[in-house]
């Protein structure tokens, strides 16, 4: 490591701190993989494996930040039972927090690679603590809010978040709990360390290692306003330079990743507004522009946000803004192209995920399209218990006869394996192309083996335009650091507002 990484490094170290951080950076070593470890570590795996037991040796706190889809689960298990085949697990658990759509997919891992360890799920509403000792605790975000007395309790030996993105809002009641956990070595796993900009970067920064990136005011003044009002390059290669020894971030277009995952395809397809929803679209605008035009401040924002959604709606089905009861197909251009490119799909005898961020239009794909295909069609979503949403994800990885799901972004969107699918299709576009990577890389991760088709579907001369437009300018590190929500189009002018959303047919 260079003389000028370590001068920077020691300005955000203690004294005591930059002495083991010296011995860190002079013993990286490649480890050999746990002699009980039933899978099979690849090469990169094997440098983040040993990268994190060098780390939890020497109690830095780190930020696994492999691209969605490259095993980050089997390589912090490995290093668990790295310690245990030690004895050095010091009898004291490893806390391992996650959303509790991953609840399930951490235990079939665990049972899979390293059986050797025990573990507890603390979960559901039965829930109850465990008195014996188990290697793992496994629990979610939400509990440890609810019951953080009883984890407070302990101190651990890691304490484990996955998708740490979910405390990238330092201020929420979560975020708190989950920092205020006492662990010996503190360990976040994402596949997107900055999603909507650098405060959610400082955020888990802060759990993983407080003080390090100083205080939350002085990191907005010395990074955020630098690098995401004046797109200052130094600064912006400071921030990387101090961070890199406790971030390893490996994508899946570097060299020597790419080679093992099969290719992916991304296609914009276009669709046209049926008679029916541009009526409904140029009625919605009219009616809400009258609102807007007579509102100010807070009552003027929520306005705004409401006739987003309501456009957003109505591009996808005009059954999902009016609630109708007996939809049709041919009522919205967009599910007239699902239908079409399901019809090729399954002529190719595939499987195909749908992704939507809302409920209601899942419930319309599931029943307009196990109607068209007389299929069952699978349906995944925050509503349903850890159970139901396991039995759904097996079924579709395992059972041929399945061949159509479809998944909320919130709930499908993260950290599942849904590897059977060759298919994505997007039915309606997010402001943050982050979001929608993750949920694309459900399907496009280690263990496919074929290559991944994704489909964008755009609406011409609406709204989703101009959100395509927006995702594709937000790229790169410095752009994905500003925010990349709606709240931006609040604060335009009528007239602005109005060229934006109105159609353009």
């Amino acid at each position: 490591m260079s003389d000028d990484i370590e001068k920077l490094v020691k300005n955000h170290l203690n004294a005591k701190e930059f002495k083991k951080f010296k011995k860190l950076i002079s013993e990286t070593k490649i480890y050999n993989p746990p002699d009980t470890l039933t899978g099979e570590l690849r090469p990169y795996q094997k440098i983040g494996y040993s990268w994190l037991i060098q780390n939890i040796r020497y109690h830095f706190g780190c930020i696994l930040a492999d691209d969605m889809g490259l095993g980050k689960t089997i390589q912090i298990l490995a290093a668990i039972l790295f310690y245990k085949e030690r004895n050095k697990l010091e009898n004291r658990p490893s806390l391992i927090i996650v959303p509790p759509t991953l609840i399930s997919n951490w235990e079939n891992e665990i049972k899979k690679f390293t059986p050797e360890l025990s573990y507890y799920i603390y979960h559901g509403s039965n829930r109850t603590y465990p008195l014996e000792e188990y290697d793992i605790i496994l629990t979610s975000y939400g509990v440890v809010r609810l019951d953080l007395d009883l984890f407070l309790d302990e101190t651990w030996l890691l304490c484990v978040i996955d998708e740490a993105q979910n405390i990238k809002n330092p201020n929420t009641e979560q975020t708190k709990a989950i920092k205020s956990v006492n662990a010996t070595t503190k360990i976040a796993l994402t596949g997107t360390p900055i999603e909507n900009k650098l405060m959610d970067y400082w955020s888990i920064f802060d759990f993983v290692h407080k003080g390090y990136l100083s205080t939350k005011d002085d990191f907005k003044r010395q990074f955020v306003m630098p690098i995401e009002k004046l797109e200052d390059e130094e600064t912006l290669h400071e921030l990387r330079t101090i961070a890199k020894p406790f971030v390893l971030r490996r994508l899946k277009t570097d060299d020597d990743i790419k080679k093992e995952l099969p290719e992916k395809f991304i296609n914009d397809i276009y669709c046209t507004l049926s008679k029916k929803q541009v009526k409904l679209y140029n009625a919605i605008l009219e009616e809400i522009f009258f609102d807007i035009e007579n509102s100010k401040g807070i009552q003027r924002k929520g306005i705004i946000l409401k006739i987003l959604t309501a456009l957003k709606q109505t591009c996808n089905h005009p059954a999902q803004f009016l609630a109708i009861k007996n939809p049709k197909i041919s009522e919205s251009g967009k599910m007239e192209l699902l239908v079409n490119i399901l019809e090729n799909i399954l002529d190719n005898d595939e499987k195909v995920i749908i992704f939507t961020q809302y409920v209601e239009m899942g419930k319309l794909i599931q029943q307009l399209i196990s109607k068209k295909f007389k299929q069952e069609v699978l349906f995944l979503h925050g509503s349903q218990t850890r159970e139901e949403k396991t039995r759904i994800i097996d079924t579709f990885q395992e059972d041929k006869n399945y061949k159509i799901f479809v998944a909320t972004l919130k709930t499908g969107g993260t950290g599942l394996n849904l590897t059977a699918a060759q298919n994505v299709i997007h039915y309606d576009l997010w402001w943050n192309p982050a979001v929608e990577n993750q949920a694309t890389d459900r399907v496009h991760r280690i263990g496919q083996e074929n290559d991944v088709m994704v489909y964008r579907f755009i609406t011409k001369g609406t709204l989703e335009e101009t959100i395509d437009a927006i995702s594709k300018h937000k790229k790169d590190l410095a752009a994905k650091s500003i925010s990349n929500d709606e709240t931006f189009l609040t604060e335009m002018t009528n007239e602005e507002l109005k060229n934006v959303l109105k159609l353009r047919l």
